[in-house]
């Protein structure tokens, strides 16, 4: 595999970002999407060569440096490039969705002062994650996985005229950096085992430390405390329970990042980095526990969240939480092929809901409510038929994308037998009501039903120059071709891509050495052995407990939303104290911004009151200086200029003198 091949797809965004950004004055608005859109079309078309190259050209899997960035101490610190057939699917994956944003971009930023800005971040967010998923050591993965954070950032607070906006995108840089912590202790003691930042290294040595203890705790497996330190930072980068909270806040940046960010890119790159990981996972049954329970924790609680919501970015940002959940409880059960299947799949359909969602604020107005919406399929059919086969796929509908992954995450959830395993089946189970509840809610209240939309004023939602605008109500349209198309683009493998590869990438040997599983953990093999084709398995999942279950939360859907919306109201109603607790996100931001900040905060000013004023100041600097100053005040009436004085202490001196020695003697 030609290297320098492998240097220009991320170097492609980047160069595109720096001269949007920094030439933005001599390319201009046109100039700016034109050439960041052409560096990610040619990293998104290198990426695909290298994909058929892997799989069907014949081609090795790369692994080594591009350039020493240090030495020291004798360690080699590298900048290089593992590129297997894991690594070639996420660039794929990625670099595609990154392009269907980039042009749907410039029909949804197009009155926005910042567009110019705002293209360069994208094209800068893409670059990021390139190098995250193709890094060969923890220092490059560790570069990548800040300055994805380091962006998002810069987008999530892109309108930063908005408190809200600045808020949110502080709260994502802070809960990130809490599992960040985490994810530095991991790397910092597979290099004090290692004695090397390189995965090839780790993985070599996990057996070995599979077999060391560290005496904490009463003694705690080393392995297991790598795997657990390092998804922690996989839990504030995928957002899961509790680090989770700063997703949902995320939707106060424009839509596109939205999509950028909720379906391929940054909060997947924690599902990616506990796969590439696999080697060292595999040695830890505790630790793959752990991840199995928060997993589904993450997939049931967040999407009954979704149920509540109202506004139309918040639930797929909460339907986002929830299949990030499915996707690491596949991971804890050894299933890390299923992973990253329904990683791929997700990626295109939650980023045509996003897209569609934002058409449909482009359409209402910058309206975001979807109590103010209402028979839009009428006005809007292109975004209305797109969503739908989004939400088809996100419920898993036989023959659509979702079905083909999510049901094998299910099943395979099902047949382990780790610690962990019941609890997580029935959530995991019992997700596929909630899911389609809330996607079929969305779907009812916003496209199909009474026309709410002439009863209220427009302008009440996401603006493109950050502010509320609208001077009364207007017709819904059909979004411009520059933002149908790339919903069309993203619908077609939404409704394909599962059938086309579930054979090859799921059930084939498709990953082969990328992913490691040790035999008594092969689930996939099992279910493998009775897979009969995408037809076969399609036909087998209307018999399937979760069909039914999505079916019934479809029907749930139609009564309350569509048929009969004053049941819902009496619904919460009558279960007033749980309709609470849903609004109120179970008050994990109440615990955070009550006890979490305030008790940080108390001890902060703690630490400065006492040992900054108090210790340092008080006593090391001012008091130092006090008692030197009293010491020589002291010692200045000694050396007062009068000889009587100086004869007075002189006799005084050797009559002490005198008395000294008639003691000795």
């Amino acid at each position: 595999m030609n290297p320098h091949l492998l240097i220009a797809i991320p170097l492609a965004p980047l160069v595109a970002a720096v001269i949007a950004g920094l030439g933005g004055r001599l390319v201009g608005r046109t100039g700016a999407h034109i050439v960041t859109i052409a560096g990610v079309a040619a990293s998104c078309l290198l990426s695909l060569h290298v994909l058929e190259q892997l799989y069907r050209g014949g081609a090795t899997t790369f692994n080594g440096p591009v350039y020493t960035w240090l030495v020291s101490d004798g360690v080699h610190i590298d900048v290089g490039f593992l590129v297997d057939r894991l690594t070639a699917l996420m660039m794929s994956v990625v670099t595609f969705v990154s392009l269907c944003v980039h042009v749907y971009t410039i029909g949804y930023m197009r009155d926005d002062p910042g567009y110019k800005r705002f293209f360069s971040y994208i094209s800068l967010f893409t670059f990021s994650m390139l190098m995250l998923v193709m890094s060969n050591n923890f220092m490059q993965l560790f570069f990548g996985w800040e300055a994805v954070g380091v962006v998002s950032y810069l987008l999530i607070g892109f309108w930063y005229t908005r408190p809200s906006a600045v808020f949110a995108n502080f709260k994502a840089f802070i809960v990130n950096r809490v599992g960040d912590f985490g994810f530095v202790i991991g790397i910092a003691a597979v290099f004090s085992y290692t004695h090397s930042l390189s995965y090839e290294a780790a993985f070599a040595a996990a057996p070995h430390i599979a077999q060391q203890t560290l005496p904490v705790f009463g003694g705690v497996n080393a392995l297991t405390l790598i795997c657990i330190a390092l998804f922690v930072g996989a839990m504030g980068k995928s957002a899961q329970v509790p680090l989770h909270v700063w997703l949902p806040d995320s939707m106060e940046g424009p839509t596109p990042i939205s999509a950028l960010i909720h379906a391929a890119t940054m909060v997947t790159a924690g599902i990616f980095m506990v796969a590439r990981m696999s080697p060292l996972f595999e040695y830890s049954d505790t630790a793959l526990s752990f991840v199995l329970v928060i997993g589904a924790t993450t997939a049931f609680f967040m999407g009954v969240l979704g149920v509540v919501m109202n506004d139309i970015k918040r639930v797929i940002a909460y339907s986002t939480l929830s299949q990030l959940g499915y996707m690491t409880a596949a991971l804890g059960v050894s299933a890390y092929g299923a992973g990253i299947f329904h990683l791929m799949t997700h990626a295109f359909f939650k980023a045509l809901l996003f897209l569609a969602a934002g058409s449909v604020i482009i359409g209402m107005h910058h309206e975001q409510d979807m109590r103010k919406m209402g028979g839009l399929a009428k006005y809007m059919p292109i975004t209305a038929v797109t969503c739908w086969i989004g939400g088809l796929s996100l419920v898993a509908t036989p023959f659509f994308s979702g079905f083909y992954s999510k049901d094998a995450i299910i099943e395979a959830v099902g047949l382990s037998h780790r610690w962990g395993a019941t609890y997580a089946y029935w959530c995991v189970l019992l997700g596929s009501f909630i899911t389609s509840l809330y996607t079929f809610r969305l779907l009812f209240m916003t496209f199909h039903g009474k026309e709410r939309f002439r009863h209220v004023q427009a302008g009440h939602g996401e603006g493109h120059d950050g502010a509320h605008g609208g001077d009364g109500v207007h017709e819904p349209r059909e979004s411009p071709l520059v933002v149908t198309l790339p919903l069309i683009a993203l619908a077609i493998p939404s409704l394909v891509i599962g059938y086309l590869t579930v054979g090859k990438v799921l059930y084939g040997d498709y990953f082969g050495k990328a992913i490691f599983v040790l035999p008594q953990h092969a689930v996939l093999a099992r279910m493998a052995a009775e897979y009969h084709g995408p037809f076969s398995l399609a036909l087998r999942g209307f018999l399937g407990a979760p069909f039914w279950l999505a079916l019934a939360g479809f029907g749930t859907a139609w009564v309350f939303f569509l048929k009969r919306p004053q049941l819902a109201d009496a619904a919460a109603q009558r279960f007033g104290w749980l309709h609470r607790l849903l609004l109120e996100k179970y008050y994990f931001d109440w615990f955070n911004e009550h006890i979490v900040a305030k008790l940080a905060r108390g001890i902060g000013l703690g630490l400065w009151k006492g040992g900054d004023q108090g210790l340092i100041d008080g006593v090391m600097v001012n008091g130092t200086a006090n008692s030197v100053g009293r010491l020589g005040g002291v010692v200045r009436r000694v050396q007062n200029g009068y000889l009587y004085s100086y004869a007075f202490w002189m006799v005084i001196g050797l009559a002490a003198l005198l008395g000294w020695f008639l003691v000795r003697a």
